[in-house]
């Protein structure tokens, strides 16, 4: 039986990615494809990132997959939802197997959208008894943990799978299935150097209520520093990036891991720039000395606001003014420091809002995002405000991006909450150059956005 790996996240469908242009490979169903080959079992992957819908459908139709695994989140769910319906229109003999973090909450209705199984958590050992089940080996089908399908019109869901203790077991994600080149192409275009995706961690032990863990739960467990310097060093032999991007959620949390992968990389003559993500509580100077010493050359260092008050109804576990010592220290010792902030998040006011700026001003990151809050289903965030969802909407036709609850104001004043944000802490960053043109430019776009929170705050209270 031919056995098909693929996503449904499509490059060109994403106008705000193409203005950015940082696409990364599909690291998961890599991992799920080296895996299967590891256990003897042939598969093909096709990359959807640099592709479209209609080479798609036509590679399908033309190979016939007997076995399609799709990889499915929030970005791609409605996409993965026209490919199953696709396939099974056109294909019906093909088995049709959903994983990723969107499925565990939903699998009822992507099984009634005409999905044979959903894998629910992590994906190596359930795919590959699930692989060899339809194959007609291995055990029978209630044996397999993790999955979930349809029995005589109902949904049956096996045991939870436990997580693999080991991670130094799994092999290499196959970075070779698929063309990294366009990938390195894409961001050496846009931004004169590229960079490689790279995970050392699967979990993460800290209890933000907004953020989803649909896969590996609440956990924390990871790859030796070994493992990852001699994939690093692959890496380097095979394609030679201009950097690497760790995509843990925490990159320092453990220390100690961190000063034998700098030993590890030293080893092997081996230094890659990079950067990572990280909480501001498990940094230090030490720390940020390692980090500068192994290649790095930014880290985000997560905070969402700047009032204590919404980061503790977060469950962030962590003090602003850590947050704010700590991107001031990795900026003064070398390397750049990010930020991410999130607005409109339940209990949010508008004095909440003007520390967040303070902060951003008083820290003063390299680089911050910003995006207004919205609720994953299955997370604590989702939980607290489900009674006042505002929105109806069809569930295979929106995502929970589009899912809004009663705020202290309107979704629209955080709207131009965000923009303020932007504007204001960018002119401050202008310093003496506020006077020139793009700065009068920005002090009227400023000016606009604090005058829409202004009115959507007023209308809001008559």
């Amino acid at each position: 039986m031919s056995v098909l790996l693929t996503h449904g996240y499509f490059l060109e469908d994403d106008g705000k990615e193409q203005g950015i242009m940082r696409p990364y490979p599909p690291l998961g169903i890599l991992y799920i494809s080296a895996y299967l080959e590891k256990n003897d079992i042939a598969n093909d992957v096709f990359d959807t990132t640099f592709s479209s819908r209609q080479k798609l459908r036509d590679y399908l139709l033309e190979n016939c997959p007997d076995i399609i695994g799709l990889y499915c989140n929030l970005v791609t769910k409605l996409n993965i939802i026209e490919t199953v319906r696709f396939i099974k229109r056109e294909m019906p003999s093909s088995t049709v197997i959903l994983g990723g973090p969107d499925v565990r909450y939903n699998a009822e209705q992507y099984l009634k959208e005409g999905t044979d199984y959903i894998v629910i958590g992590e994906g190596e050992d359930t795919t590959l008894e699930l692989v060899n089940y339809i194959e007609g080996r291995g055990d029978v089908l209630e044996s397999i943990a993790g999955i979930a399908y349809m029995r005589d019109g109902a949904v049956v869901q096996n045991r939870e799978r436990d997580k693999i203790k080991d991670l130094n077991e799994l092999p290499i994600p196959n970075r070779g299935k698929i063309d990294l080149h366009l990938y390195l192409d894409a961001w050496k275009r846009f931004h004169g150097k590229n960079a490689i995706s790279v995970s050392t961690m699967r979990g993460c032990p800290y209890t933000c209520k907004w953020c989803s863990r649909g896969v590996y739960g609440l956990s924390y467990r990871r790859r030796s520093p070994e493992k990852v310097a001699e994939e690093i060093a692959l890496i380097k032999q095979e394609y030679n990036p201009d950097s690497l991007w760790f995509v843990d959620d925490v990159f320092t949390i453990s220390h100690k891991w961190l000063e034998t992968f700098a030993s590890e990389l030293a080893k092997r003559n081996v230094r890659i720039p990079y950067e990572c993500i990280t909480r501001a509580d498990r940094m230090n100077e030490t720390v940020i000395a390692l980090l500068r010493e192994t290649g790095c050359f930014r880290v985000w260092i997560g905070a969402e606001s700047g009032s204590q008050k919404v980061i503790d109804l977060m469950d962030r576990r962590v003090d602003v003014n850590q947050v704010r010592d700590m991107i001031r220290l990795t900026r003064k010792s070398g390397i750049e420091a990010g930020t991410f902030i999130m607005l409109g998040y339940p209990g949010e006011t508008q004095e909440d809002i003007e520390e967040t700026i303070h902060h951003l001003k008083e820290s003063n990151p390299d680089i911050f995002t910003i995006t207004v809050a919205y609720p994953i289903k299955g997370t604590e965030l989702y939980e607290e405000v489900e009674a006042d969802i505002s929105t109806s909407l069809d569930w295979s036709s929106s995502t929970d991006r589009q899912i809004d609850f009663k705020r202290t104001y309107s979704r629209k004043y955080y709207d131009y909450a965000l923009k303020r944000v932007n504007h204001e802490v960018n002119l401050f960053k202008m310093g003496a150059r506020h006077m020139s043109v793009p700065g009068l430019k920005l002090q009227i776009k400023l000016m606009a956005a604090k005058l829409g929170m202004w009115w959507e705050r007023d209308r809001r209270m008559v």
